[in-house]
């Protein structure tokens, strides 16, 4: 009779082993109650499955997050959700109407004024001396001058309110650029160009200085010596290329957005008649012009690199009164006598025409003469600005 058998050692042969009852991609899943809520297929309950035609499971949906139970109420996810959702569009609408009905008005741009001028000329009150241009020099108040550019030196700098320090010197190296280009400009000087003064000047200003380059006028506004130095080249030229130059340059802030550069610089040039030859250096003159201008500045004018010329006040002489200095200057030369002719006459009822820059004159004070003490009257008496 047969016992039992005890089982051998070992699996028996076709069956399958542990691993084979439960395949390594089940082991590591947990069937918690989190794995269960989260499954997209819910089956339904013995009730529910009662009913007719009823499927045994229902799909969920993303939005109940198992919370519903069936019952067609969200659950928190979807209420959290929607409300997402709605915040979401809230601030898309805020946005397109805030867009189309802005509140805030763009404000004007600023535009450039025009430049206000005034040109005096400066009338010798003794025969007007001539010889060699550095003679000439040494015997004059000029003798200590710059040569050149040389003679433009900027001040020392500091930040303002509303400007660092880097555009308060991009101010004044602006400015000193016009100051080389509208006063020493061989071509400016002569009269044969202009472009070099016109592509430093804000775009506002070109109408009114193309105006002023094409037709003088002595009004206040459209004196091409207001915006630059030029002799009448039927007059006089140049005997020396070594301009003396002396002055000074300062800055404030006029506004937020405004920088004002004031510069304050006399030049002195050697002249001689245009009908003589350049070897006769013995009949060079000088020939003074003392130019105030007042230049603003404000961010785009620095990034472009451009001036507004707000004001120009100048003196220039020895010239004759009765001479319009507005096309350009006509010096005095060298033995030319004092003169006593007044400026052009000026009718008082003629209202159709602006009043003229071009009819004040002072008379020229000498080399080395003392000057006037306070209260005195100056030798040429500045007018108020037009």
């Amino acid at each position: 009779m047969a016992g039992p058998v005890d089982p051998t050692d070992g699996a028996p042969e076709g069956a399958g082993g542990e691993d084979e009852l439960r395949p390594d991609e089940y082991r590591s899943v947990v069937f918690d109650e989190d794995f269960v809520r989260a499954a997209r297929l819910q089956e339904f309950s013995a009730q529910e499955r009662m009913g007719e035609h009823a499927r045994a499971v229902r799909t969920r949906s993303l939005w109940s997050n198992g919370a519903g139970h069936g019952t067609g109420t969200p659950g928190r996810g979807a209420r959290q959700g929607m409300l997402l959702v709605l915040l979401i569009a809230t601030a898309f609408a805020c946005a397109v109407y805030l867009g189309l009905r802005n509140p805030y008005v763009t404000p004007a741009e600023d535009r450039a004024q025009p430049l206000l001028s005034t040109v005096v000329p400066l009338a010798p009150a003794s025969t007007v001396p001539g010889g060699a241009p550095a003679d000439l020099y040494a015997d004059s108040p000029a003798a200590e001058y710059r040569v050149g550019a040389a003679g433009i030196n900027l001040p020392a700098v500091s930040r303002t309110q509303h400007f660092t320090e880097a555009q308060v010197v991009a101010a004044l190296s602006l400015a000193k650029d016009y100051l080389v280009q509208s006063s020493l400009d061989p071509e400016v000087l002569s009269g044969s160009a202009s472009r070099p003064v016109r592509v430093l000047l804000d775009p506002d200003q070109l109408t009114q200085f193309d105006r002023s380059i094409a037709s003088p006028s002595g009004d206040g506004r459209h004196a091409a010596t207001g915006w630059l130095v030029r002799f009448d080249p039927r007059t006089a030229v140049m005997a020396d290329s070594g301009i003396r130059v002396n002055g000074t340059l300062g800055f404030e802030e006029v506004a937020p957005d405004v920088l004002e550069v004031t510069t304050d610089h006399t030049f002195v040039y050697a002249v001689r008649p245009a009908t003589a030859s350049p070897a006769a250096a013995d009949g060079a003159s000088l020939f003074t012009v003392r130019r105030e201008l007042r230049l603003r500045f404000d961010r785009t004018d620095l990034a472009a690199r451009r001036a507004e010329l707000a004001s120009a006040y100048v003196m220039a002489g020895p010239q004759d009164c009765s001479a319009d200095p507005a096309e350009g200057f006509r010096p005095l030369l060298a033995g030319s006598a004092p003169t006593t002719v007044g400026p052009p006459a000026s009718d008082p009822y003629d209202s159709g025409h602006p009043r003229r820059a071009a009819g004040l004159c002072g008379v020229m004070a000498q080399p080395g003469a003392p000057t006037p003490g306070p209260g005195a009257e100056s030798p040429a008496v500045r007018p108020p600005a037009p």
